[in-house]
């Protein structure tokens, strides 16, 4: 089987290393011409996995065609919102119908879509046919890439799609489990991110384990309420796209979005955060199109609500806190009120 990686960053690359070393052929896609240089000199990917060693037959390129063509599987490791213009950059060069795996976890803010209908509605009526899957999970690639014992989850919306991804992608370090619930897996992995970055802040701000534990919670409250509005099953949100993905971005040293809320809560502003880092913190984009959400579905997310005020409304995170805190009493559960 051949496989397509396109985009060079760090849990692509990770993917790239994982199949190659089950000798599968890889074709990663690498954006620029220097930045293709700089790995092969190096032998790893010097910006995004330092220190990891790229198996030689990995075959890195430029050549979007080269990636794409003829491939059974191609993989979209892009930032979410590259995902509508990368899923028509491919277009013209797919062959057959491949599955494509996409592992960006966002929303689209303008159509408010999640990731797998972009890709559907940005294909042509050639290939609309491709079956479209969803890889999730507490899955930093940098412990991945390191075979550190990691457990994901794919989605797609046959059985028999999701079976094949698991089947290529399943190691002896990477447990790969299959869920039918395309819509909870995605909104699991994008909202998250919207959580992580409040408990950064609440991180940089000094507080402790408390406020971080109910922040989590109720966060988890916030993520399964419009996953269901949305058509989600509620079951999906107790695994590894739910609490697993939460727990693990809004604790890790890893994780961009910790690390955009931490810098928050210091004082640094949103701007020199951003142009000081590498790669992209999807909870920022995520922030605004979750909140557009709960408002078109009647959902309660005040936690969300207030990630976003700070994010684009510019209020203080204090100011955030006791919005939150002296919220209006009320019961932890909609379904556990006293009757």
């Amino acid at each position: 089987m051949e496989i397509g990686v396109v985009g060079a960053g760090s849990w692509g690359t990770a993917l790239a290393i994982q199949m190659a070393k089950k000798g599968f052929s890889v074709t990663l896609w690498v954006r620029r011409k220097e930045y293709l240089k700089k790995i092969l000199d190096a032998g790893e990917n010097v910006d995004y996995l330092p220190g990891i060693p790229l198996p030689p037959m990995i075959n890195l390129t430029v050549d979007l065609e080269q990636a794409v063509q003829g491939k059974a599987l191609l993989i979209l490791s892009v930032p979410s919102h590259a995902v509508a213009e990368m899923s028509r950059s491919i277009d013209p060069y797919i062959t057959g119908t491949p599955i494509i795996v996409n592992t960006a976890k966002g929303l689209v803010e303008g159509p408010l879509q999640r990731l797998s209908q972009v890709i559907y509605h940005n294909l042509s009526i050639n290939h609309s046919r491709c079956p479209v899957a969803v890889l999730s999970g507490p899955n930093h690639a940098e412990e991945v890439s390191r075979l550190i014992p990691t457990a994901t989850v794919v989605a797609a919306e046959e059985k028999k799609v999701a079976e094949q991804v698991q089947d290529i992608l399943m190691t002896p370090n990477f447990r790969v489990y299959t869920n039918p619930d395309i819509t909870g897996v995605e909104l699991g992995g994008a909202l998250k991110n919207i959580i992580a970055i409040g408990s950064g802040a609440c991180e940089g701000m000094g507080y402790g384990d408390n406020t971080r534990a109910a922040l989590l919670t109720r966060g988890l409250v916030e993520i399964t309420r419009l996953g269901q509005a949305m058509g989600a099953r509620s079951a999906t949100f107790s695994g590894l796209t739910g609490i697993g993905d939460l727990f693990v971005t809004c604790t890790s040293v890893h994780s961009r979005n910790r690390y955009v809320g931490l810098m928050l809560g210091q004082g640094k502003k949103l701007d020199e955060i951003t142009d000081s880092m590498q790669m992209v913190a999807e909870g920022i984009k995520t922030a605004k199109a979750a909140y557009l959400l709960s408002g078109h579905y009647g959902v309660n997310m005040p936690i969300t609500a207030e990630v976003y005020a700070i994010l684009f409304k510019g209020r203080k995170l204090q100011e955030a806190v006791q919005n939150l805190m002296q919220r209006a009493k009320t019961f932890e559960m909609e379904d556990m009120a006293f009757q």
